[in-house]
């Protein structure tokens, strides 16, 4: 009999719930549930809607049980973010959203506790003030008397499969996004949590990714008139779902999983934590089966689609199909920015601070919409390839392909743009990598898939993979801005 798994993927401004059937050689697809994942700024602060989220994991079941049901539940989020519990389980507040301004500054503070070098060669955590370790360092210091009252810190997946289990684990993905994590020994780098002065017992027990968390509860099952089944820890984070649904059967590749954020990185045995990965700032996490992914965490599509939101409150409501025709018909490599500039990261008229930064940097200023977006792309582009070179020099390797996954394969341009940039082939798909990828690791789970290798295979064999050859003339046109590209990033 076929298996049907449900996957609940949440985004940072949507989710979906997913049933994904398996043959046993084919996945199939029925998404049963939408909705949107709205923070809240309120008196200062920016929060994650924890209970409106559970909320939709609740219309999602029901909505799941009326599609024909379902053998097991995962869910996956974005990184970094987490909810206190007290002594009773309740949960003392709203999760903080990581572009909260609360942990600005923190990164120098964190400095006397421990040292950046010393954070980064304990944990292989990229240095960014969005991470675990300085949002609790911004509580220790600027909301002691919540902290004291938290009993137990769970990460997002992890708390809302809590709320559905009442079981307190914290999944290896999700938590080796922390920088309080020693990658090494898969479990929490109690020596980091020390020298923080964090409580050592806020820290649930770290479960493996594919470990059975528990049942659904007797109350959630009773309210929703569903039956009892396992509620799986796939990995946590998306990008590591997105990870284990890559096409290839390569043993060395290298991936992009093109989001709101783009996370381009390899897969490998082992954590790979030195001092030249230290100075690249690139960063190790937990992905399934006990692999490192190394990556460099890269602000991706949310300058398009914070640059979109801009415009449609000035009125001019684009399509991103018209806002990539705008791009197609402009100059090329005319300015260019570093994605990561920390203006960009935060909410707000994201073409106005584009317009600013070239103006500062001595560039042409991009006057019209569409040369904006052009320059988001081409910039976005260059990054990848400046990640690219850094990677192969870390490990050795030589990458012939980037294999794109996720919702930024539908922007063709994008995937054009990045194969003419590196100069190398371009595999772009599936665009669903991250349900794929949870689901996979449920089937694994269940039995019912061997290991990742097969599941990868059948994704490649099964899903939309689009693939982009470089044009040579444009490449030349990329390699002649490097060393101007570079000179932002310096």
């Amino acid at each position: 009999m076929a298996k049907r798994v449900l996957a609940f993927d949440f985004g940072a401004s949507g989710g979906r719930a997913v049933i994904v059937g398996f043959d046993g050689a084919a996945m199939s697809f029925d998404e049963v549930h939408r909705f949107s994942n709205d923070p809240v700024m309120l008196n200062g602060t920016f929060y994650w809607d924890a209970l409106r989220l559970f909320f939709e994991i609740k219309q999602g079941l029901v909505k799941a049980k009326l599609a024909g049901g379902f053998d097991s539940i995962a869910i996956n989020t974005w990184g970094v973010d987490f909810g206190l519990l007290d002594e009773n389980g309740e949960l003392l507040q709203n999760p903080v959203h990581y572009r909260d301004t609360r942990t600005r500054g923190m990164l120098k503070k964190s400095e006397k506790y421990i040292s950046n070098s010393e954070l980064y060669l304990k944990t292989g955590n990229q240095l960014m003030e969005i991470n675990t370790a300085f949002q609790l360092l911004a509580l220790k210091e600027k909301k002691p008397g919540l902290l004291k009252r938290a009993r137990r810190l769970l990460f997002m997946p992890d708390l809302l499969a809590y709320f559905l289990t009442g079981k307190e684990v914290s999944e290896y993905s999700i938590a080796s996004t922390s920088q309080l994590f020693d990658q090494a020994k898969g479990d929490w780098n109690y020596d980091v949590i020390d020298a923080f002065g964090f409580d050592r017992g806020l820290f649930a027990r770290v479960v493996k990714s594919g470990t059975v968390i528990g049942q659904l509860n007797d109350e959630i099952c009773e309210e929703l008139g569903i039956p009892k089944v396992p509620v799986i820890a796939a990995c946590g984070h998306d990008t590591q779902d997105a990870a284990a649904a890559v096409p290839t059967n390569e043993k060395d590749f290298a991936f992009l999983s093109c989001g709101t954020w783009s996370l381009l990185g390899t897969e490998l045995d082992a954590p790979l934590i030195n001092d030249t990965t230290m100075a690249l700032n690139l960063t190790n996490e937990g992905g399934f089966g006990g692999t490192t992914t190394l990556l460099n965490n890269i602000i991706g599509l949310w300058l398009i689609q914070e640059s979109r939101r801009q415009w449609q409150r000035e009125g001019k409501n684009y399509s991103f199909a018209e806002m990539e025709k705008m791009a197609r018909e402009c100059e090329g490599l005319k300015c260019l920015i570093d994605p990561d500039f920390p203006d960009f990261s935060v909410a707000g008229d994201i073409p106005k601070r584009i317009r600013e930064y070239c103006k500062k940097t001595g560039q042409p200023i991009p006057e019209s919409d569409g040369e904006v977006v052009r320059c988001i792309y081409e910039s976005l582009a260059l990054k990848y390839a400046w990640t690219i070179e850094r990677l192969q020099k870390c490990t050795g390797q030589k990458y012939d392909t980037l294999y794109i996954v996720g919702g930024g394969t539908k922007d063709g341009f994008l995937c054009q743009m990045t194969a003419d940039c590196l100069g190398i082939k371009v595999s772009s798909g599936p665009v669903e990598a991250t349900v794929l990828g949870n689901a996979a690791i449920q089937l694994i789970t269940l039995g019912e898939i061997a290991d990742i290798a097969q599941a990868r295979e059948m994704i490649s064999k099964t899903q939309q993979i689009k693939r982009f050859a470089p044009d040579s003339e444009k490449t030349k046109a990329f390699a002649a801005k490097k060393a101007e590209f570079d000179k932002l990033l310096a």
